[in-house]
C-alpha cells in the first residue's frame, strides 16, 4: 500500500481540510459538529428501532404477538436487501459526484420525517403494515446516511487521530441514546399522565415520543451539514482562485467542455451516469480489489462477522439476564442505562489507544476479552445477579472500542474520493451475514435444550461467542492498515 498522492483530493492538498492535527486539538467544531449527528442518531437506532416503537409496533394492540413479530422481520428482512443492495452505489454515486455532504443531509432528512410520520400508526391490527413499511423506510434512509456519515471521518482527522475522532462520535452515540431514553421515559413512557397531559390512550405516549425524537435527531443534525458545507464552500472558493492563477490551464488540457465548478471542493468533476454504469463500476472495484488488496476484503469478511457478534451481545444481553440470571424488568432497564453509559465511555476514552497501538490490535483485544467474558457468562450461570453485573458491564467495555475501531480501520486505508463506496460495501457486507448472531444463538439454544432436558437458556450465549470467536479468527490474518489503498481504477 502507498499514501495517497496530494492528487487524490483538495482535502489531501488543502493545508486546513484535515481540522485536527497530529498534535493539535481533538475537540475543534467541526469533529464535534460530526460527532453531534452520531448523539443524535441514537433516536432512530436506541428509541425507534430497539427499545420503544419496535416493542410497541409488536405488542397485543397490533394482533397476535407472534404474527407481528414475525411481519415485523419480514418487513426489515426486506430492508436489509435494498440497504444491501443500494448503500456501495450510493456511496459511489455521492463520491463522484463530491456530494457527500449534501447526500448525508437529504439522507437524514428523510430519516427525520419517516420517525415523524410514525406518530399515526395507532394501536390497532389494521396500521401494523404502515408502522413496519415506515420501519423499513427509515431503516434503509439511516444506512445510507450512516455510509456518508462514516465517509466524512477521514476528512476530519489526520490519519494518526482518526481513531480517537472515532471512539468520539461512537461514544457520543451511546451516551446520546441513553439521555433521550430517560427524557422520553421520565417525561411520556412511564407516567399515566406524562408532560403536555400526553397519556396513554391510543398509544399516544409513544407516538409523542417518535415526535420527540424525530425533532431530537434533525436538530443534532444540522451541525454537521452546515459546518462541513461551509468547510467545503470556503475550499472551492480557494480552488477557484488558485484556478484563475494558473491562467487557462483548463482549456490547455482540453476540459473546457467540463463544467467548471465542483459542487465540493476536490471533488472529480463528471456527469451523472446510470445505475447499470455504476453497478459496473462497483465490480471493477471489487474485482481490483481482490487482485490489488485482498486484505481489504478479508477485513470486510471479518468486520461483517464480529460486528454481527457485537450487535448480539447487546441483543440478547437483556434477555439472559433476565431469564438465566434472574433479573426483573427494572432490573434490565437500569442494566442497560448502566450497559450503555459504559459502552460510551469505553468507547471515548480508549479511542485514542486505536491511535497508538492501531485498530487491529484494538479489534483483537476487545475481541479476546468478549470470547472469555462469554464462557464465563455461560460457565458462571448460576452465579446470580452480582457475577452477570460484573460480566456484562465488561462485555458492555468492549463492543464499543471494537465498533468504533473497525471504522478508523477502513478510513485509515480509503483514498480520497472513495470513501461513500468503501464504507458501502462494509454496509453491504455486514448485512449479508447479520443472520449469523440469531441462528447460531438459536441453534445452540437448541443444542441445549437437548443435552439438559429444557431450562437452558443460558447455554444461547455460546452463539454469539462463537459468532466473535469466527470474527477474531478472520481477524487474526489482517494486518493493521500501512497506507490508502491505491490502483483502484476510476
Amino acid at each position: 500500500m502507498t499514501p495517497a498522492s496530494p492528487s487524490q483530493g483538495a482535502s489531501t492538498a488543502a493545508p486546513d481540510s484535515n481540522p485536527t492535527t497530529p498534535h493539535g486539538r481533538l475537540l475543534t467544531w467541526p469533529v464535534i459538529a460530526w460527532g453531534l449527528w452520531d448523539w443524535g442518531s441514537a433516536a432512530f437506532n436506541a428509541v425507534i428501532t430497539t427499545f420503544v416503537f419496535t416493542v410497541y409496533l409488536t405488542s397485543a394492540s397490533f394482533g397476535a404477538k407472534a404474527d407481528n413479530e414475525f411481519a415485523l422481520s419480514v418487513g426489515l428482512a426486506v430492508a436489509g436487501v435494498f440497504i444491501a443492495l443500494l448503500a456501495p452505489v450510493t456511496g459511489q454515486r455521492a463520491d463522484r459526484a463530491g456530494r457527500t455532504v449534501f447526500w448525508l443531509g437529504v439522507y437524514t432528512a428523510a430519516v427525520v420525517v419517516i420517525s415523524a410520520m410514525l406518530f399515526f400508526v395507532l394501536p390497532e391490527p389494521g396500521y401494523l403494515w404502515l408502522g413496519i413499511i415506515l420501519l423499513g423506510l427509515g431503516n434503509v434512509f439511516f444506512e445510507l446516511a450512516s455510509v456518508n456519515y462514516n465517509g466524512l471521518l477521514s476528512h476530519l482527522a489526520t490519519k494518526d487521530r482518526v481513531g480517537a475522532v472515532s471512539g468520539l462520535g461512537w461514544g457520543m452515540g451511546y451516551l446520546g441514546g441513553i439521555v433521550l431514553l430517560l427524557i422520553l421515559f421520565v417525561g411520556f413512557i412511564n407516567p399515566e399522565v406524562g408532560w403536555f397531559g400526553v397519556t396513554h390512550e391510543n398509544g399516544l405516549n409513544v407516538r409523542v415520543s417518535m415526535l420527540v425524537a424525530a425533532a431530537w435527531f434533525g436538530l443534532c443534525a444540522v451541525p454537521v451539514v452546515v459546518t462541513l458545507s461551509g468547510e467545503k464552500a470556503r475550499r472551492r472558493r480557494r480552488a477557484l482562485a488558485e484556478e484563475e492563477l494558473r491562467g487557462g490551464e483548463r482549456e490547455l488540457a482540453g476540459l473546457e467542455s467540463e463544467p467548471t465548478e465542483p459542487t465540493e471542493p476536490g471533488a472529480p468533476i463528471l456527469r451523472p451516469e446510470s445505475i447499470v454504469v455504476s453497478y459496473r463500476r462497483l465490480w471493477r472495484t471489487l474485482v481490483a480489489l481482490y487482485r490489488s488488496h485482498p486484505e481489504v476484503l478479508w477485513f470486510l469478511l471479518a468486520a461483517a462477522v464480529f460486528r454481527d457478534g457485537l450487535a448480539g451481545v447487546f441483543t440478547y444481553g437483556g434477555i439472559i439476564a433476565r431469564n438465566t440470571f434472574g433479573f426483573s424488568s427494572g432490573d434490565v432497564i437500569v442494566f442497560a442505562i448502566a450497559a450503555n453509559v459504559v459502552a460510551g465511555v469505553a468507547t471515548i476514552g480508549l479511542g485514542r489507544l486505536d491511535d497508538v497501538v492501531g485498530p487491529r490490535k484494538v479489534i483483537i483485544g476487545a475481541l479476546v476479552i468478549l470470547v472469555v467474558a462469554g464462557m464465563l457468562v455461560f460457565f458462571l450461570h448460576d452465579g446470580g445477579a452480582r457475577v452477570f453485573w460484573v460480566l456484562g458491564m465488561l462485555l458492555s467495555a468492549c463492543v464499543g472500542p471494537a465498533q468504533s475501531a473497525a471504522r478508523s480501520f477502513l478510513a485509515r486505508l480509503i483514498p480520497e474520493g472513495r470513501e461513500g463506496e468503501i464504507f458501502g460495501l462494509y454496509a453491504t457486507t455486514g448485512r449479508a451475514v447479520s443472520f449469523m448472531a440469531p441462528a447460531m444463538y438459536g441453534f445452540f439454544l437448541w443444542i441445549g435444550a437437548r443435552l439438559t432436558g429444557g431450562g437452558a437458556g443460558y447455554w444461547g450465549i455460546l452463539g454469539i461467542v462463537s459468532v466473535l470467536a469466527a470474527g477474531l479468527v478472520l481477524m487474526a490474518r489482517v494486518e493493521d492498515p500501512s497506507g490508502h489503498i491505491s490502483d483502484l481504477g476510476d
